[in-house]
């Protein structure tokens, strides 16, 4: 039995997003169709007497209870006598307030880690219903394949695995918190949203040109709105010979999608701005997830 592991935390992007009103509880009721990619966080746990105790590598980001990744250790160590304390080591790359679910899916880590750092036998469904306290992606970053999420986006259902895709991810040097993008929704016109329906069937047939017709995410209204030069940029990433581009989540990350690797490499050359990090990676597949598995 070890008193250490460390847990990759993977980046999602939504390949559909879709908002369809406000619900009672404040939320808002979405559609979306999430998918994995290998761009990762690493979540390095390690027993402790008592406590948690959570260190970063970025200064920016705090290390309390604001932190969704100490939320999750709080929850399950406070509910598991067995999970006494941990150290927690988070080495980000996954930038902030970005739309790919960084939080979220350094959350996600420290559940399975955890689960198999103390041994607590909690199955895959168990920790599905802790992480949907946490936050809405939360579930989806268990296991980060395609997959279709509705409710606020924490009721996650398995979809066939989509084709191999190479992306390059464009983070402009600000973010958009999803509470003002969702504020911004309110006072633009959508113009076209996503068919699930279609891209479900596309997805599952792995008809990849009448998926891309399908990719659709309303929140590009909102950012675009908010800052304008997203969608100069966007148009940019169009024409570098990209199969699709779109926004992912509430933004501003803007998504280029590719079929090879080198098409992604050569366009992420032509892309560069100052201040923009940018990201070259591609979809996750079942054997990339192996280990994860075994935290459950």
């Amino acid at each position: 039995m070890t008193d250490r592991i460390t847990v990759k935390a993977y980046a999602k992007i939504n390949l559909a997003l879709d908002v369809l009103g406000e619900r009672d509880d404040g939320y808002h009721e979405v559609q979306t169709v999430m998918q994995g990619i290998d761009l990762h966080d690493l979540v390095e746990l390690e027993k402790a007497g008592r406590g948690i105790r959570l260190t970063c590598n970025w200064t920016e980001l705090g290390t309390g209870e604001e932190n969704l990744a100490y939320r999750a250790a709080s929850l399950l160590c406070e509910s598991h006598p067995a999970a006494t304390g941990v150290n927690i080591n988070l080495r980000k790359r996954i930038p902030l307030a970005a739309g790919l679910g960084g939080g979220s899916a350094d959350a996600a880590a420290v559940l399975a880690g955890l689960n198999r750092l103390f041994s607590l036998g909690l199955p895959f469904d168990e920790l599905k219903r802790v992480a949907a306290v946490l936050g809405a992606d939360v579930p989806f970053c268990l296991y980060p394949l395609t997959a279709y999420a509705w409710g606020r986006g924490e009721q996650v259902e398995q979809l066939p695995p989509c084709p191999r895709l190479w992306v390059v991810l464009a983070k402009p040097p600000f973010g958009i918190s999803t509470a003002e993008a969702y504020r911004r929704l309110h006072r633009v016109k959508i113009e076209r949203r996503p068919a699930m329906r279609e891209l479900i069937t596309a997805l599952t047939e792995r008809k990849a040109a009448m998926m891309f017709e399908q990719m659709v995410n309303v929140l590009e209204y909102a950012a675009f709105d908010l800052h304008p030069r997203l969608r100069d940029h966007l148009k940019k990433m169009e024409e570098t010979g990209s199969a699709h581009a779109m926004m992912s989540g509430s933004g501003p990350t803007l998504v280029a999608f590719y079929e090879r690797e080198e098409q992604a490499r050569r366009a992420a050359s032509l892309l560069s701005m100052p201040g923009w990090q940018l990201f070259v990676a591609r979809s996750l597949e079942v054997e990339d997830l192996e280990e994860r598995r075994l935290c459950w």
